[in-house]
């Protein structure tokens, strides 16, 4: 069903007022908002994928990064564009991180080298380098890389801060960077 563009413009007066005045601290202005924006961002998607399983967990996505990111929302614009972008950005985070846990452009570092080597030898090579990382950092990659978890999720898994995560799996590669070199200009 198409919405008219008097319906769009309807609804970007009530959903800005809406959303000021839940910035301004009025909770049943935003729990309104968040009730119609929701069916609104789950129509969008549906017309988008169809009816995907991971549509709902995706609405709620959007639904959470509208709420962190409700602060930076200026009433003098309009919120449709605001919150679309929002929606675009976390649609494409939930169809990453499926490709992910299919297998489909998993197992790449971050500089496109393989992670999941086909040769046993070099699956062993790969396993002693990482019995050799300290523990938060093997765990970091194990999850990141390996498991196909993105930092937001493996930092929730273990309970630390994303920036945390980001931290022990920058530290874990530049280990293994440093490592492999070192042990290359040996042989």
């Amino acid at each position: 069903m198409s919405v008219s563009q008097s319906e769009r413009d309807r609804d970007e007066q009530r959903w800005s007022q809406w959303m000021a005045a839940a910035n301004g601290g009025d909770s049943s202005a935003y729990e309104q908002l968040l009730l119609e924006v929701g069916a609104a961002v789950e129509a969008y998607l549906a017309s988008r994928f169809g009816a995907v399983d991971f549509l709902e967990d995706c609405v709620q996505e959007c639904l959470l990064a509208v709420h962190r990111a409700r602060a930076s929302y200026d009433p003098r614009r309009a919120f449709r564009p605001w919150l679309f972008t929002i929606v675009r950005h976390k649609a494409i985070d939930q169809l990453r991180r499926r490709q992910v846990r299919r297998g489909e452009g998993r197992g790449l570092d971050p500089e496109g080298g393989p992670m999941h080597p086909a040769d046993p030898g070099a699956a062993l090579e790969g396993a002693r380098l990482l019995a050799n990382l300290a523990p938060p950092q093997r765990e970091a990659i194990a999850l990141t890389k390996y498991t196909g978890l993105t930092v937001a999720e493996a930092a929730e898994r273990v309970g630390i801060s994303r920036t945390a995560m980001r931290s022990r799996v920058r530290r874990a590669l530049r280990e293994l960077r440093d490592r492999l070199a070192r042990e290359g200009g040996m042989g």
